[in-house]
C-alpha cells in the first residue's frame, strides 16, 4: 500500500484496477470522464479500455465481457444512463457472470448537464443495488465492494458518485500495482436458458430479484457502507439521515458535545431497513439531508409505517431541505440549525483580512478562433432573413445560442436536433430547417436521425461541425479521429462515406474559416431538395493553434465594430473607438480579417 493525493475519479479508477477489472467501456461526460482516462493511463496488461460510440454501446460491450466471466466497468454521466437504460433494464433480469459495475456520475446543480436526475431513483426502478460514496477514500473502497457484490449475486451493480466526490481531492491509501487482483475470466459458456431473454424467463427472474433484494436489505444493514454515529448531549433525541457528499457537510456542522444521531446511507438501494430501524428507535424527529430526490426520506417514512414507529420524518417533502440544486456546507448548516431550533454560527472574517475583490463575470463563450463560430456565422450570413430554424445539439457548439450569433433555436439531448428539425418540417414545410451536430455526437447518436430523415423523405440541411475531437469533455478520441483509447492508430471512419452510404447525394466538405466559400456553399446546398449535408471541417483551436495572431491597423480601422458585433469573439474588443485584438487569446483564425469591410485586420494564419 502507498498514499496518493487523488481526485475522486482517479480513486475510482484505481479501485477498479485493484479489483482486477478486465474491460472498461464508456462515453465521455462530465463529471465522469476522468475515470476511464485514468484507467487507460494506469492500467496493467490485463485491462482493455475503450471510448465507445455511446453509452448504450458501452453497456453492451461490458455486458458481453461479463457474460464471459470478466470483471467489467461502464462509465457515464447521469444523462448517459438514459441512453444505456435499454440494455441495463434487461441486464437486471438476465444478470451477468463476472462482476459488472455501472458507474453513473450524478450532477446536482446541475453544473454541466441538462438535468438533475437522481440515479438512486433509477436504482429503485431497475431493482439494481446502488452504492453512494461520500468522499474519495469511500469511492475507492466502494467500487471494490461493488465488484464483489456484483459477482456474488450475478447482477450489475450501480456506483453513484456526484460531482463533488468525482472532482474532490484527498490523500488516501491505495494498493500497489503488484497487489492488484488478477482476475482470469473463464470464458463464455453457451446456455440459452440463461442468456436468451424470453417472457417466461423474465417472470421467473423477476421473482428471484425481489427475493434477492429483500435479502440484500438485511445483509447491507451490517455493511460498513451504512452506519450510525451516536448522538451526544441534549440533541441525542433527534437524528439526521444523509448520504453522499452531504454526509461530509453534516459532519462539518456538528457540535462534538451536543449533536444528533447521524445515519449515513451508503447503499440507498436496497435500503438498509434493519439499520434504519435501529437508528430510528428512541428518536422523536429525523431530518433527511440529501440532494436531488427524497430517496432516504421516503424510505424512512415507509420504515416508520411498516414497523409502527412514531418518529417524525422531515426533509424535502416537508420543505426543510431545498427541493433542487446542490447542498453546501452553508445550506446544510442552516437547515440543521433550523431543525434544532438554534441559530447558525456567524461567520467572522479575520480583522486583518481584506475584502475579496469582485470577480469578473465570464459568461460561457466559444473559444477565440473556434471553427464553430465561423460555421455558424457562414450559415447565418447565407440564410439572411429567410424563415429558418436552427436545431442544435449537445457539445461546445451549444454555445452558438449566445449573442451575437444566436444560432441555436433548440437543444434537447444528444442527436435530437436532427429529428427535431424533421418534426418542424412536417408542421411547417415552408421553413428552411438546419440541424447542427458535432463529429463525436454524429457517431454517438446522430446517424439514426439521418437515416430516419432520408428514409422518410424529409427536407433539411445537416451541418456536421467536425473539429476532429470530442472537445467539450476534454478532447477524447472517437471513430473519426483514427485513434483508440488503447493508443492504437486505426482507420478513420469517414463521416462523408457514412452519409453517402445512407443515400445522401449532396455531401459537401468545407473549411468554415474560408468564409466566402462557406457562405456560397450553404446557399447552394440549402436550396437543394431532400436531405443534404455540409461538413464544416476544421480542427479544434485548442489542439491546432496557429503560431501567429491577427492585428488591427488602428489608422485603417473606421470603428464600425462589425467584427465585434457580428462575431462575438472574446479576443476582440473596442478601445478608443477602434477595434483591438488581445494577442494572448487570438488564434489568428482570420475570420475577423475576412469580415472587416476596409481590410484593417491582418496577420493571421488560417488552418
Amino acid at each position: 500500500m502507498h498514499t496518493e493525493f487523488l481526485m475522486g475519479n482517479e480513486a475510482i479508477a484505481l479501485g477498479a484496477l485493484a479489483a482486477g477489472v478486465n474491460v472498461v467501456a464508456g462515453y465521455p461526460g462530465t463529471p465522469s470522464t476522468e475515470v476511464l482516462e485514468t484507467v487507460a493511463k494506469r492500467k496493467g496488461g490485463q485491462t482493455y479500455v475503450e471510448w465507445s460510440v455511446n453509452e448504450k454501446a458501452a453497456m453492451e460491450v461490458a455486458a458481453g465481457a461479463a457474460y464471459a466471466g470478466a470483471r467489467t466497468l461502464v462509465t457515464m454521466k447521469q444523462v448517459g444512463l438514459n441512453v444505456a437504460s435499454d440494455p441495463l433494464m434487461s441486464l437486471a433480469y438476465i444478470g451477468v457472470k463476472g462482476g459488472m459495475v455501472v458507474l453513473v456520475a450524478d450532477d446536482p446543480g446541475p453544473i454541466s448537464s441538462q438535468t438533475e436526475q437522481d440515479t438512486r431513483t433509477f436504482a429503485q426502478y431497475s431493482k439494481l443495488p446502488c452504492f453512494d460514496p461520500s468522499g474519495v477514500a469511500d469511492a475507492y473502497a466502494m467500487i471494490q465492494d461493488a465488484f464483489k457484490l456484483s459477482e456474488r449475486i450475478g447482477s450489475p451493480v450501480l456506483l453513484r458518485p456526484t460531482t463533488r466526490v468525482d472532482h474532490g481531492y484527498e490523500s488516501i491509501k491505495v494498493a500497489d500495482q503488484d497487489e492488484w487482483r488478477v482476475h482470469q475470466p473463464e470464458g463464455f459458456v453457451k446456455d440459452p436458458s440463461r442468456w436468451v431473454i424470453f417472457p417466461r424467463l423474465s417472470v421467473v427472474n423477476h421473482a428471484k430479484i425481489e427475493a434477492r433484494n429483500a435479502q440484500l436489505s438485511e445483509t447491507l444493514s451490517d455493511s460498513r457502507d451504512n452506519f450510525v454515529l451516536p448522538g451526544a448531549g441534549e440533541a441525542a433525541r433527534v437524528g439526521i439521515a444523509t448520504h453522499g457528499i452531504s454526509y461530509q457537510y453534516v459532519r462539518e456542522n456538528l457540535d462534538e458535545a451536543n449533536h444528533p444521531s447521524v445515519l449515513r446511507v451508503g447503499t440507498p438501494f436496497p435500503f438498509p431497513e434493519r439499520k434504519a430501524v435501529q437508528f430510528l428507535e428512541g428518536l422523536d424527529e429525523v431530518l433527511c439531508v440529501e440532494e436531488l430526490d427524497p430517496v432516504i426520506e421516503r424510505a424512512l417514512i415507509a420504515v416508520c409505517g411498516k414497523f409502527g414507529l412514531s418518529t417524525k420524518i422531515r426533509g424535502k417533502l416537508t420543505g426543510d431541505i431545498q427541493p433542487s440544486g446542490e447542498n453546501t456546507v452553508e445550506s446544510v448548516g442552516k437547515a440543521i440549525a433550523c431543525f434544532l431550533g438554534s441559530e447558525p454560527a456567524a461567520e467572522v472574517a479575520p480583522a486583518e483580512a481584506d475584502p475579496a475583490p469582485q470577480l469578473p463575470v465570464r459568461p460561457p463563450v466559444l473559444c477565440a478562433g473556434c471553427p464553430h463560430r465561423a460555421s455558424f456565422y457562414a450559415v447565418k450570413k447565407a440564410m439572411g432573413k429567410r424563415k429558418t430554424i436552427y436545431c442544435g445539439d449537445i457539445g461546445c457548439y451549444t454555445l452558438g445560442n449566445a449573442a451575437p450569433l444566436d444560432m441555436v433555436d433548440t437543444c434537447l439531448c444528444m442527436g435530437a436536433g436532427i429529428n427535431i428539425a424533421q418534426g418542424v418540417f412536417r408542421v411547417e414545410p415552408d421553413t428552411t430547417c438546419f440541424a447542427f451536430v458535432g463529429d463525436s455526437t454524429f457517431f454517438a447518436s446522430g446517424i439514426t436521425g439521418v437515416v430516419n430523415a432520408f428514409y422518410n423523405q424529409a427536407n433539411l440541411t445537416l451541418v456536421v461541425l467536425d473539429n476532429s475531437t470530442t472537445a467539450m469533455t476534454g478532447h477524447q478520441p472517437h471513430p473519426g479521429t483514427g485513434r483508440t483509447m488503447m493508443g492504437e492508430v486505426v482507420q478513420k471512419v469517414s463521416i462523408e462515406a457514412v452519409l453517402r452510404a445512407i443515400g445522401l447525394t449532396t455531401v459537401e466538405t468545407v473549411n468554415p474559416l474560408d468564409h466566402k466559400h462557406a457562405v456560397e456553399t450553404v446557399r447552394r446546398v440549402a436550396d437543394e431538395p431532400g436531405v443534404k449535408a455540409i461538413i464544416f471541417k476544421s480542427p479544434c483551436v485548442v489542439l491546432a493553434r496557429p503560431q501567429s495572431s491577427s492585428r488591427v491597423d488602428a489608422t485603417a480601422c473606421i470603428g464600425c465594430q462589425r467584427c465585434i458585433h457580428e462575431l462575438g469573439c472574446p479576443a476582440l474588443s473596442l478601445k478608443g473607438g477602434k477595434a483591438t485584438i488581445d494577442e494572448t487569446q487570438c488564434s489568428g483564425c482570420t475570420l475577423c480579417e475576412q469580415v472587416c469591410p476596409v481590410g484593417a485586420i491582418s496577420g493571421g494564419e488560417r488552418l
